[in-house]
């Protein structure tokens, strides 16, 4: 066993998201989300779930900032609820809304804890999605406005914001493939949101540094390696088109000023949306990158738009099926500080579900906690390769409503009893709290 310390100063964390786990959307003036609403369209959810509670963490927001003090947790990421300060998305404000996030952001503070914010984490007032939501250009500005009001309240005191969560799942699973709100099927629209997202981030952004506030602000990119299942130049290829599509199609604009020319090729028509200096507002507009890592894609040549075929790689799996390969991790990071201009990194989601059982009042969730040490310590890794990585927040704080997969996913570090909203430490939230106050892990490997 070696001993991995981290750098001083290194940001361990946990994750939540705001319609994952505060219910009651609508309550004391708050408005409906397209996550509302699709999530009570039949069909849409695994076993009908809704977030209408979720976890309550609406009304037992104490309770659960008790559980972050017995912790010892000094970085907390969740996000905002748009709806719920704005109900219709632009307009009359919800005062009650602001105050919700008010109250907690101050105790987060008393409680020793630093607040990550993100703006938008998938939940898109219902009203604006009847405008067109993100496949309307005007969103650009009504999520500005909404930043501009949330950066007004908060920004004295949260000095790190993220401004969209993972826009390839905004784009590719809600407005392509339709399995996530709004449950849209149209390829083209889906790369036209992709640069609204890009645009709306950036003038978000904008609107921050006008203030003159001192904190940092950037974005969360979901993202894997697209390893080639061969040495053959044909799936070699077709890793790259994947990449390109995965991950390049939202990198790229950010830190480079362009898109991938192989999806400027391939989409001609929908880059009509493209408007003159897009690009130049887009560029430079990252005070830190943050990435959310959960598997890597293996890539073979295929068929289809891009022309390939995913495989399933040798790695051990987690209860969502996905492959566990901490060296994608260590990977993605090298190749973000070798093929791009230098920029901070967070690591702002790394987590796994397993089936978790309650057993004499305790959860003995071993596999998270292999999960967890393999994955910082590729991070650890990545560090001494030269990576600038500054933190490493775990996904998630407590099990929740995992989006089309309702409640029948556990990815939390606190066992949740959904009938009785009891919440019950895992043996993973016991070691994570020690690796916290160590600033490191013990690993063998």
């Amino acid at each position: 066993m070696t001993f991995l310390r981290f750098p001083e100063g290194f940001r361990f964390g946990l994750s939540t998201s705001a319609h994952q786990i505060e219910g009651y959307s609508t309550a004391d003036g708050g408005g409906r989300s397209i996550w509302d609403h699709f999530a009570h369209t039949e069909g849409t959810t695994q076993d009908g779930d809704t977030a209408d509670v979720a976890c309550d963490h609406y009304h037992r927001w104490r309770e659960d900032i008790g559980l972050m003090e017995q912790l010892g947790l000094k970085n907390y990421s969740f996000s905002l609820a748009w709806p719920r300060i704005l109900p219709q998305g632009t307009g009359r404000l919800n005062p009650a809304g602001l105050d919700f996030y008010d109250r907690l952001v101050d105790r987060l503070l008393e409680a020793g804890i630093a607040p990550t914010a993100t703006l938008y984490h998938w939940d898109l007032p219902v009203a604006l999605q009847q405008l067109g939501g993100w496949l309307n250009r005007s969103v650009v500005d009504w999520f500005a406005d909404y930043a501009t009001i949330a950066f007004a309240r908060l920004g004295d005191r949260v000095q790190q914001w993220v401004t969209i969560n993972e826009p390839q799942v905004v784009a590719m699973l809600g407005h392509v493939g339709g399995q996530h709100a709004p449950g849209l099927r149209d390829l083209w629209g889906g790369l036209r949101v992709s640069h609204h997202l890009m645009l709306a981030h950036a003038e978000a952004v904008s609107r921050y540094r006008a203030t003159g506030q001192s904190g940092q602000i950037g974005i969360k990119l979901v993202m894997g390696p697209a390893d080639p299942a061969s040495d053959q130049p044909a799936d070699i290829a077709a890793a790259g088109r994947a990449d390109a599509w995965g991950s390049r199609l939202f990198l790229d604009p950010l830190l480079r000023g362009s898109y991938p020319d192989i999806l400027l090729e391939r989409f001609p028509e929908a880059w009509s949306c493209i408007h003159p200096g897009d690009l130049e507002r887009i560029l430079d507009s990252l005070d830190f990158l943050g990435i959310d890592y959960y598997f890597r894609s293996v890539i073979a040549e295929g068929s289809g738009q891009m022309g390939v075929k995913h495989l399933r790689g040798p790695g051990p799996r987690t209860a969502m099926d996905w492959e566990i390969w901490p060296q994608g991790l260590r990977d993605l990071l090298l190749r973000l500080a070798r093929d791009y201009p230098p920029i901070p990194l967070y690591v702002m989601e790394s987590g796994a579900a397993f089936e978790d059982t309650l057993e004499g009042g305790r959860v003995h969730d071993r596999a998270r906690q292999e999960y967890l040490a393999s994955h910082l310590a590729a991070a650890h890794q990545a560090i001494a390769q030269g990576a600038p990585l500054q933190g490493y927040f775990v996904w998630s704080l407590m099990d929740n409503f995992e989006w089309a997969y309702g409640y029948a996913k556990r990815f939390g570090l606190i066992y949740v009893d959904y009938p009785t909203q009891q919440r019950i430490l895992k043996d993973s939230a016991l070691w994570y709290r020690e690796v916290m106050q160590r600033g490191g892990l013990e690993f063998e490997g």
